[in-house]
Parts: structure tokens; C-alpha cells; sequence
């Protein structure tokens, strides 16, 4: 088992992609702590992942509010205590926030919105990371989203924020690459979940009409396979990815099973980061 000892948080693991994860994580034999905000869907979920566990590793659950430092702070000293240390964080709390034209939005929604994607991950890395320090090691997984390489038109807090949260994962790999703490951010691809759900309810007059029939189709097609996503997210926490940091990882596009022959490029270069385009990058010269 490539997880088996490992200790793992989880964040907005209650329901969707943080589940799936958690299921993987525990499949691979790591103690692993989910949290959400709704107690009943946690518990439900923390049984599930009991009975799916069998003896494989340990399951913890708290509610917990991913804004709010005295409730982060209480779990990640709970983990500690619980499983002597916190090797993972997988950051998967998100939310889409309002949806529709920027000047017509509610603006206290929208910045609970940033608040959630960003400062929440931002938050949960900041608790874990003296821990990691201190053991000398670590492995922090940011989910993104579609938001973070294209525009999104009407999900403009989604997509703020999920652009910001791939830039902090590259500022804070450079923050902490000294203490062997490697940090990525995964983009699991276009998911079946009560995500999905929330955009076909809004309909294409608050999504934009190019948007929403592109999820229609996802939906249609059933979306990209979670277990795409959480393959990868086990990867990056196993020893395998050792190095691998810095980077904003396509669970459905890129080789990343091959990453750890090509480290030294990964290293060198800044393949698989956000960078502005220049012109003579797309065969422009413009003096």
C-alpha cells in the first residue's frame, strides 16, 4: 500500500471529489481526518469511510469551518495527537459562489466565495505547515478548477480565486522547498458532482449560454471519472512524487505518472505553471 502510516486531512470531504479522495487515501492504508461545515453529511460520510477502511488505516471526523483559524487550528492538533503528525493535506473545500454578470452580484456572496477557495486553503496550509517543519517533511495537494488557466464568465469568484490558489501553491513551494515539503495543485477535470448540479440549476442566462451547454454534455457523458483525479492526489502524497512541487497538475491531460523520470526537467523549467504569454511565443515579433 503506497499510503499505509500516512496521516492525511482532508478538507471538504463530506460529499464529491474530497470523499473520493479520502476512500483512495484510506484504500492505500493512510490514517485519514475528513471535515466539513454539515455535521450530518460528515457523519454519514465517516461511517462510510469506516466500513470502507476495514482495518486499513484510521478515520477521524470534525466540523469544521475552513475560514475560521480556532476551528482549523483544533483540528490539525486533534490529527496530531490522534496520528502523531500530519504528513497530507489534500485542500479540496470549495465552492462555485454567484453566479452571474459582476456588477449584478451580491458582493457579500461573492467575497464569502473568496474567502472559502482561497483564504480557506490558505488557512489550512498555514496550521499544518510548523508541523511539517518539524518532522522535516510534507506533501500539500490545493485542488483548482477550470478557473485557473481560462476565463469563466459569470463564476468570476470561481475563477479569481481558483487562479489565486494555484499561485500561492507555486509561491508556497518556493516558500518551504528547503524543508522538503512539496506543494501542487491538481485539476481533476470536469466532475459529475453536486457542483455540476449547482451550474445546470442556474441555467445559461446566469452562466453564460457557451458554458452551460458544455456542462450539459458533461453531464450527458457523465463527466471525467473521480478516480482520475484521486489517482493522481495519491501520487502526489505517496513517496513516488518525491521532488514534484511547484506545479498545477491536469489529472486528465498530463503525464504526471511519468514525472518522476523527467524530475530534473521539472525542476529546471516552468512546464506546468501559470506564466503570462508573450508575443513571440505565439510567432509574433513585435520589437
Amino acid at each position: 500500500m503506497k499510503l499505509k502510516g500516512k496521516s492525511i486531512i482532508v478538507t471538504g470531504s463530506s460529499q464529491g471529489f474530497g470523499l473520493a479522495a479520502a476512500k483512495a487515501f484510506v484504500q492505500e492504508g493512510a490514517n485519514v481526518a475528513i471535515c466539513a461545515r454539515g455535521q450530518e453529511m460528515l457523519r454519514i460520510a465517516q461511517e462510510e469511510l469506516s466500513s470502507f477502511a476495514m482495518g486499513k488505516g484510521k478515520i477521524i471526523a470534525m466540523t469544521v469551518d475552513v475560514i475560521d483559524s480556532n476551528e482549523v487550528g483544533r483540528l490539525v492538533e486533534y490529527v496530531v495527537s490522534e496520528f502523531g503528525g500530519v504528513d497530507v493535506l489534500l485542500c479540496s473545500a470549495g465552492v462555485y459562489g454567484p453566479k452571474g454578470p459582476i456588477e449584478e452580484l451580491d458582493w457579500t456572496e461573492w467575497s464569502k466565495a473568496i474567502e472559502i477557495n482561497l483564504n480557506g486553503t490558505v488557512l489550512a496550509c498555514r496550521t499544518v505547515i510548523p508541523h511539517m517543519k518539524e518532522v522535516g517533511r510534507g506533501r500539500i495537494i490545493i485542488m483548482s478548477g477550470g478557473g485557473a488557466t481560462k476565463p469563466l464568465p459569470f463564476l468570476s469568484a470561481y475563477a479569481a480565486s481558483k487562479a489565486a490558489v494555484v499561485r500561492f501553491a507555486e509561491t508556497l513551494a518556493e516558500e518551504i522547498k528547503d524543508f522538503n515539503i512539496c506543494v501542487n495543485a491538481v485539476a481533476p477535470g470536469a466532475l459529475n458532482t453536486r457542483m455540476l448540479d449547482e451550474v445546470l440549476e442556474a441555467g445559461p442566462e446566469m452562466v453564460g449560454k457557451k458554458f452551460y451547454k458544455e456542462m450539459v454534455k458533461v453531464k450527458e457523458q457523465g463527466g471525467t471519472s473521480l478516480e482520475v483525479g484521486t489517482s493522481l492526489c495519491v501520487f502526489l502524497a505517496s513517496d513516488e512524487s518525491e521532488g514534484i512541487t511547484g506545479k498545477l497538475i491536469s489529472a486528465v491531460w498530463d503525464p504526471w505518472r511519468g514525472f518522476p523520470e523527467r524530475l530534473d526537467d521539472l525542476k529546471a523549467t516552468d512546464i506546468f505553471t501559470l506564466r503570462r504569454i508573450i508575443p513571440k511565443e505565439r510567432g509574433k515579433d513585435w520589437g
